[in-house]
This record gives C-alpha cells, sequence and structure tokens, in this order.
C-alpha cells in the first residue's frame, strides 16, 4: 500500500533541504560538496542505517537487480538500505547510496508528519513506484540537498559564463529533428550523451550520477536544449 501524500511545492522541499542544510552547518563554517549526507542522516537526525537483502527481507522471489533500494520506518527513524549499494563493499554504486540515503531523509522530513498511529508507517521505495507522488517528492528532496542550489551555481560560475548551457539538437543529412522516428532515437541518445558529458564533472564534484546532475542542471535553468528551425526546401535548393 503506497502511502497517499498531498500536493507539496517544489519550492516549499527545496526551502526544508536548504533549512536542514543550514542547520546541520555550524554557524562559523560553510557547507562544501561532496554533502556529508551519511553525517547528517546519522549524527544530526540520529537516524539508524543498515544494509540488509531487501528483497528477501520483503520476500521477494528471485535474484534479480533489486526493485527495493532503501525503505525506512517513520515512527522509528530505522533506514535500511538494500547490500548491494553498500559503498564499502561496491564503492562504484556510491552515488546511487548516497542519492537512496538522501532519498529517505526526503521522506523522513516531508511525510513523517502525515503517518498517524493507525497508518503503515514503513515506505518501501521500489523503481517501479518511481512515478508516484511520494516518491517523486524524495526524488527532489534529495537532488535538493546534495545539490544545493547555491552551490551549483556558484561552480557553474567558475566556468565563467553564467549563461545557460544550449544544446543544439542535431539532425543528419540535413533532415529535420523529428522526421524518421529511428532517426530521431539515434539523435537523442547523442542528444544525452552531450548533456551527461557536461553534467559529469559537475556530478564528480557532488558525488552524485551524471543522470541525477544532468536532471539537477535542467531544473535549474542551467542547461537546455534548444529545438532547431526546420529548414525551407528552397533554401537548400
Amino acid at each position: 500500500m503506497i502511502l497517499r501524500v498531498p500536493y507539496i511545492a517544489e519550492e516549499t522541499i527545496e526551502r526544508d533541504a536548504e533549512a536542514l542544510l543550514e542547520q546541520y552547518t555550524p554557524k562559523c563554517m560553510k557547507i562544501r560538496t561532496p554533502i556529508p549526507i551519511d553525517n547528517i542522516v546519522e549524527k544530526y537526525l540520529k537516524l539508524r542505517v543498515e544494509f540488509n537483502d531487501l528483497r528477501r527481507l520483503f520476500g521477494l522471489p528471485g535474484h534479480r537487480e533489486p526493485d527495493i533500494f532503501g525503505t525506512i520506518w517513520l515512527k522509528s527513524g530505522e533506514i535500511v538500505i538494500d547490500e548491494s549499494l553498500d559503498p564499502e563493499e561496491y564503492p562504484l554504486r556510491e552515488e546511487r547510496y548516497r542519492f537512496t540515503l538522501a532519498h529517505e531523509v526526503g521522506h523522513w522530513r516531508l511525510h513523517r508528519p502525515l503517518v498517524q498511529d493507525t497508518q503503515r508507517s514503513i515506505v518501501v521505495c521500489r523503481s517501479s513506484q518511481a512515478n508516484e507522488r511520494l516518491e517523486l517528492q524524495a526524488n527532489l528532496y534529495a537532488s535538493c540537498i546534495l545539490m544545493p542550489r547555491k552551490l551549483v551555481m556558484e561552480w557553474r560560475d567558475k566556468l565563467g559564463n553564467d549563461h545557460p548551457y544550449i544544446l543544439r539538437r542535431k539532425s543528419f543529412f540535413g533532415l529535420p529533428y523529428d522526421i524518421d522516428p529511428k532517426l530521431a532515437g539515434v539523435l537523442r541518445f547523442f542528444e544525452q550523451s552531450d548533456l551527461y558529458n557536461f553534467a559529469r564533472p559537475f556530478a564528480e564534484k557532488f558525488r552524485v550520477s551524471p543522470t541525477a546532475m544532468r536532471i539537477r542542471l535542467e531544473k535549474l535553468g542551467l542547461i537546455r536544449l534548444e529545438v532547431p528551425r526546420p529548414e525551407s526546401l528552397l533554401a537548400r535548393a
């Protein structure tokens, strides 16, 4: 059963993430990248974190890639992350671990007040339910706390250009972008590759995945795609 949650404005979610960072950071210090999400969770929020096989814990059959990467008990403050994301055992998955942990913080901050004694207090985060409002809100919270607007903007300014990075949509052999579905698929692949390449140094700085960084940069209006104007057949004649 999915916990039903009300609409929360994106600005409200971002403000709460910023407030948490300010509360965590001593007044004499400045928050820096990468955001110390482990310390925020365990030392400041006093939440307990452990690793477990979540497929086994919830009785899911098979040995496929886990559909559940994290879960949180909103009453007790216990977070369980799937053992496949343990950064000590799988250091290459640290970015996914950090985002999952920050995602659970989003549930704690946004959704814990909604849980009554008569409701289920556990939130199981399944990839198959990623488009549910509950999960979208937690994802946004994770993005805001791991990639704070102020720090992203500051680092973007170091590139010496405060204008959005505009990626021009490609067309091959002079054909319009959407003239053929197969061609469009090829072009989207190259577009995403370009966006990932642009986002990668940001991702390394904030210790998140290029995908998460690309989405954050788009949300902040720092990168966008530009649709080319269709070329006139007469102009090419």
